[in-house]
C-alpha cells in the first residue's frame, strides 16, 4: 500500500490517537473512516436537496 504523510497540529494528532485507540484501528485507518464518513455526509446532503425543474423533467418524461 503507497502511503504519504499528513501533517496536523498536535491537538488533533492526540484527538486521532484518543479515537483510534477507542475505535481500535490504526490513525490511518482511523483517518480513512473519517473521510469515508465525510463523504457519505457530503453525498446524503446532496441527495437531500431539492431537484431542478430540468430533473424534475427528465423524472416526469414518458418514453414514448
Amino acid at each position: 500500500m503507497h502511503s504519504t504523510s499528513v501533517q496536523v497540529d498536535a491537538a488533533t494528532h492526540r484527538e486521532l490517537k484518543k479515537l483510534a485507540t477507542f475505535l481500535g484501528a490504526s490513525i490511518g485507518d482511523t483517518v480513512a473512516l473519517a473521510v469515508r464518513r465525510m463523504r457519505q455526509e457530503r453525498i446524503g446532503n446532496e441527495l437531500a436537496e431539492e431537484l431542478t425543474s430540468a430533473e424534475n423533467t427528465w423524472l416526469d418524461h414518458e418514453d414514448s
